[in-house]
């Protein structure tokens, strides 16, 4: 650490402190900052030019002065000390104990910002992950390394599904669960709670860390929180060879924190006053998602952020949908017909979906019935339209089975218990079900030997099932 200590604190605007006469500060460095009554905050350079640092503080500036406040430049940039202990351990925003265990002590440290991945040692993602949600493993299907985020709205129960993804994602014929790793960035104490709670009743709690940056804990630090996440996840993946689930939640949260610093810096706003630097910014989240050429362990993650006012063309949604490989879109209107999780498949999306099914993944008709589920639904949909003008009378015989269909599909597919985990056999044979009904002329998305290998297991089981009842 610097011996100098600086008093030439100049102006305070927000979360932003401007020292002058300093001399050889570095972008991204550290600084920690004492106040007149010997309290001691951090901060970290945000930019600096000759004769001049400006910090973004980690905290509240309140009790700031320009004339009592000292600094010292540590010549280091945000680091956190990583160890196995940290599994089963809750943490703050910035990395700090925030359970009753000590605090990490360990010789192997890491840069928060990361290290990025080289593209030719990138690993294609191709391992199917079970989510145990049909919704998720039969129409967009999550794969080991892939960044799918979950697109949500106020009030959406996202962390419902968030939380039961973290209880029941695995690898396809391994028997390894993944580890988790939650960072919680600007939530409600109630949101936490329930986090906790979750992981704590499944047993999932000794296999996760948890970072938790409250609504009531200072914005500054929501920038750190996703970064001391991902660090910890990179560690656990490439140096103990774990397969990681990374979940961030709320995103939304961390570009408002992006858009505050912005504003104190008083630079020349994009889009809706957010940063024109926050596309660059959300990928050097996004990214750190993958695998390695060569190493075991891989990087998962699951951004969820609630989009304003229901907008997906909002900048949050915008650029996360552009740098990630999908989303899982929540329906408001599914949620009201208490669908749960209420998922809108046809907006979803799983750019990865097909490097991770098929035969020797998941089943070889997969493809072929996604497809045909996806054309049944939209044209159920269409018939549900028509139906509020004409009538249910006035369609015809073929329309009335694709409007059954679409129901069954929301009421039987989609629809499912928080603690219900489905194999991928499960939710295709169900797939299989609900197209029972439609005439074979009609299945133009399925190759026919599909058609005579399934479409009469499913009608068998079905048939079974009466005879039982």
């Amino acid at each position: 650490m610097s011996k100098i200590a600086y008093k030439n604190l100049s102006k305070i605007a927000g979360p932003l402190i401007f020292i002058e006469g300093v001399k050889d500060a570095a972008y991204g460095e550290m600084v920690d900052i004492k106040l007149a009554n010997g309290e001691r905050r951090l901060g970290q350079v945000l930019d600096t030019r000759e004769g001049l640092a400006v910090v973004q503080v980690f905290g509240q500036t309140y009790g700031l002065g320009t004339d009592n406040t000292s600094t010292r430049f540590t010549g280091e940039t945000a680091m956190i000390s990583v160890s196995d202990e940290m599994l089963g351990r809750t943490f703050d925003g910035l990395g700090n104990p925030r359970d009753s265990g000590p605090k990490i002590i360990s010789k192997e440290r890491y840069d928060l910002v990361g290290s990025g991945i080289n593209p030719y040692s990138r690993e294609e993602p191709s391992e199917f992950i079970q989510t145990g949600m049909s919704n998720i493993d039969g129409m967009n299907t999550l794969v080991r390394g892939q960044k799918l985020p979950i697109f949500s709205g106020a009030g959406l129960p996202h962390n419902l599904l968030a939380s039961q993804i973290a209880r029941q994602a695995k690898v396809l014929g391994s028997s390894e669960s993944f580890s988790v790793v939650f960072a919680a960035i600007g939530i409600t104490s109630e949101e936490s709670n329930f986090f906790i709670k979750q992981f704590e009743e499944s047993g999932a709690l000794g296999r996760s860390v948890l970072f938790l940056n409250l609504s009531s804990d200072p914005s500054m630090e929501r920038i750190l929180t996703p970064r001391l996440a991902l660090t910890t996840a990179e560690f656990l993946a490439y140096e103990r060879e774990m397969h990681v689930l990374v979940i961030l939640t709320d995103m939304t949260n961390y570009c408002e924190a992006l858009r505050e610093i912005s504003a104190a810096r008083e630079e020349v706003p994009g889009r809706r006053g957010y940063p024109g630097y926050m596309y660059t910014d959300l990928a050097s989240i996004y990214e750190r998602a993958g695998k390695i050429k060569g190493r075991k362990g891989s990087v998962t993650q699951i951004p969820i952020l609630a989009m304003p006012a229901d907008d997906i063309t909002h900048p949050i949604p915008d650029l996360t949908g552009y740098i990630t490989e999908g989303q899982i879109v929540m329906s408001r209107e599914l949620h009201r017909l208490n669908i749960q999780p209420p998922v809108d498949v046809l907006t979803s999306l799983s750019r990865l979906m097909n490097q991770g099914i098929g035969s020797g993944r998941t089943r070889e008709d997969h493809r072929n019935l996604a497809d045909q589920l996806y054309a049944a639904y939209a044209q159920g949909k269409d018939a549900r339209a028509l139906t509020a003008i004409v009538g249910e009378e006035a369609l015809s015989e073929i329309d009335r089975k694709f409007l059954a269909i679409a129901n069954n599909f929301e009421r039987k597919f989609v629809n499912q218990g928080i603690d219900e985990n489905r194999s991928i056999e499960q939710t295709l044979s169900i797939g299989w079900e609900l197209l029972s009904e439609l005439p074979e002329s009609e299945m133009k998305r399925i190759k026919p030997e599909f058609i005579a290998k399934y479409r009469k297991k499913s009608i068998t089981l079905e048939d079974k099932e009466i005879e039982e009842q």
